[in-house]
């Protein structure tokens, strides 16, 4: 039970995280347009890249650093032990 519990909530949590990332992101991308100089507009595309990057990659990271610690095997054997 406290399994199911754990992954519902990371499957709402990557969801969750993953929408913010995407409204984030269409704001900046609506911020970005309306810059009127080629200079400053390309930095800042520059930087819309990297923040797209860096958002949406922590949530998959994220997301599957949370399902390896609710789905890791608990009894490990030690060296030398069968697997069986």
């Amino acid at each position: 039970m406290k399994m199911v519990l754990a992954s519902s909530l990371v499957v709402i949590l990557t969801v969750a995280m993953a929408l913010a990332a995407m409204y984030a992101l269409v704001i900046t991308t609506e911020h970005v347009t309306a810059i009127q100089s080629t200079l400053p507009r390309i930095a800042a595309v520059g930087a819309e890249l990297l923040l797209g990057v860096v958002l949406l990659l922590g949530t998959v990271w994220v997301a599957t650093h949370f399902a390896v610690r609710i789905f890791v095997a608990k009894n490990l054997p030690t060296d030398g032990d069968p697997l069986g």
